[in-house]
């Protein structure tokens, strides 16, 4: 079904052509396998095997395949003493207040990240159970220690530490150490395992699965969710077995990256002062083992029709109690619950908030493209959406969400109903926001001089956001070459404005706008409301009220 759907995305241009190719190959296991059964090769090809058989492509020459690779040293000592918030820094208030909102959808771990490392980082972990936390803050305030101050925070939340006998100072030395072994490439780094990590949290939290899972499972999701990309090295399997490396053949090319992350992240746990489960039974590692290497498995995208099939059968098919709790009596139903909540917290960032979406996405899509320049310098097919010479990110986003995103989380919130549905709405705004940029509306529709070559958006160039209301009426978007939306949107506001006609100084862009939403009370939903305006021609009003609880 996903294949005749993505024909028929393919059928306009050559960008639509490589996003379908892009998304039939990832997030499809194909069972056909891509083999050449012919006799020979002819002359021709045989010249391109034995160039490309010559190139470079190993990982590490120098490591021996019976090891883990990527290994390093601890950077912490148990005797340091241990900060409130899980690392040193001078913004501890600030980040605090962020934090606070660690049950919240959206957290901006770039903050987090930045706050933790110099004092304001007390006061963003307020924030640590809100939807739409800003972890772009945290980024900034924790001094690149995201994934620390988060889980930390996280443990402390669960009563985690006190239930399972952790000690402060090994969970802070695994963390750091963990955090270090996330490489430095531009989406899969130790901010990505922070926000996954965050969202993984806060859909624990939904109401429809209170008491549903044991302190045991919830422990190894937020485990599992924290070292789920551990030394990732921002390139695909595919790249990986294409290149035939030491990683693709130690995991005989089946799910590669998945395997090498579990195996980082329980080697780490080895060393005695890094060991957070030295107190379980044997019976409960076991099944923390289990758990957390069935979830990150879950993380291979290839995985994904496979889990949406079992979680579309399970909707149809769940059974609730009086109370509209979900009864999950099996392993296999519970685990496929967890399974599905962290392939939703990995493909979370198209429900984030806008600003917050369009980091994440041109952050992947740097990766990607940094992936097909290997690629080309090595001589091999340039993979899917990875030329940034015939790249289209709007055409891609719109793709990726009306074929993978919308029908998971569509699924996941009907499993889930209620707690979900304004995160779907977000999603929803947020591709409809990308498709007014991709097919922009005739002016003569919007009484506007409109451009329909504009430059792609990235988070660098958005001048202001306006939200008119929280009825999904149209918003336009103000577009400017010198500041960011950062400086405008937050989780504690929400934006409305008026518009006479269009400004001179920028071009506005017809869109639903995203408006900021949260699972907890911390964040309002309600936008404030229009006004017309009595300004002068090409005036732009900007009004930012703050939010109610």
């Amino acid at each position: 079904m996903l294949n005749k759907e993505l024909s028929h995305f393919a059928e306009n241009n050559k960008s639509g052509a490589q996003i379908s190719d892009y998304l039939y190959s990832t997030y499809t296991d194909k069972k056909e396998p891509d083999v050449d059964l012919s006799r020979g090769l002819q002359l021709d090809e045989l010249t391109v095997v034995t160039t490309t058989k010559t190139l470079d492509t190993s990982m590490s020459s120098t490591t021996l395949m019976g090891q883990i690779t990527g290994i390093q040293p601890a950077t912490f000592t148990i005797m340091s003493p241990i900060p409130e918030l899980g690392v040193d820094t001078h913004h501890v208030d600030e980040l605090r207040l962020v934090l606070n909102h660690i049950n919240d959808w959206g957290l901006d771990t770039f903050r987090i990240e930045d706050l933790s490392g110099q004092r304001p980082l007390t006061v963003i972990t307020y924030h640590i159970n809100d939807w739409g936390l800003d972890t772009f803050r945290i980024e900034d305030l924790s001094g690149q220690r995201p994934l620390t101050v988060i889980t930390y925070r996280i443990f402390q939340e669960r009563s985690l530490l006190r239930t399972y006998g952790i000690e402060p100072h090994t969970l802070i030395s695994y963390l750091l150490t963990l955090e270090d072994h996330y490489q430095s490439v531009p989406y899969h780094n130790k901010a990505h395992g922070a926000d996954v990590c965050q969202s993984m949290h806060v859909l624990l939290n939904a109401s429809a699965l209170d008491g549903v899972f044991t302190e045991l499972e919830i422990m190894s999701a937020i485990f599992a969710s924290a070292v789920h990309d551990v030394d990732h090295p921002g390139v695909t399997n595919q790249f990986l077995i294409n290149t035939k490396s030491d990683l693709a053949l130690m995991y005989n090319d089946e799910s590669v990256l998945e395997n090498h992350h579990l195996a980082v992240a329980f080697k780490l746990l080895q060393a005695d002062e890094r060991n957070i489960f030295s107190h379980l039974t044997a019976k409960q590692i076991k099944t923390l083992r289990k758990m957390v290497i069935d979830m990150v498995l879950a993380t291979d995208m290839s995985k994904h029709m496979q889990l949406l099939a079992d979680l579309k059968t399970m909707v149809e098919s769940k059974k609730v109690t009086g109370n509209n709790i979900i009864m999950l009596e099996s392993y296999d139903d519970r685990i496929q619950v967890l399974q599905n909540m962290i392939h939703c917290a990995d493909l979370s960032n198209p429900t984030k908030p806008l600003d917050i979406y369009i980091k994440w996405t041109d952050r992947i899509m740097e990766e990607f493209w940094r992936q097909g320049d290997k690629e080309r310098d090595l001589g091999l097919e340039v993979s899917p959406m990875c030329d940034k010479r015939v790249a289209s990110v709007e055409k891609h986003q719109v793709g990726f969400i009306e074929f993978i995103v919308h029908p998971l989380w569509e699924t996941w919130a009907d499993l889930v109903y209620p707690d979900a549905s304004a995160i779907l709405e977000t999603l929803e705004q947020n591709r409809d926001w990308y498709q007014a940029r991709l097919s922009p509306p005739s002016s003569s529709s919007t009484g506007t001089n409109l451009s329909n070559s504009s430059p792609p958006l990235s988070a660098s160039t958005i001048k202001t956001t306006a939200i008119l209301s929280s009825n999904n009426e149209d918003a336009l978007q103000s577009v400017s070459s010198q500041s960011s939306l950062l400086n405008t949107v937050s989780v504690d506001t929400v934006i409305s404005t008026s518009v006479n006609t269009v400004s001179t100084g920028d071009q506005l862009i017809p869109t639903s706008a995203p408006v900021l939403s949260s699972t907890s009370s911390s964040i309002s939903r309600t936008a404030s409301s229009t006004t017309a305006s009595s300004g002068s021609a090409g005036e732009f009003q900007m009004t930012v009220t703050p939010a109610t609880s």
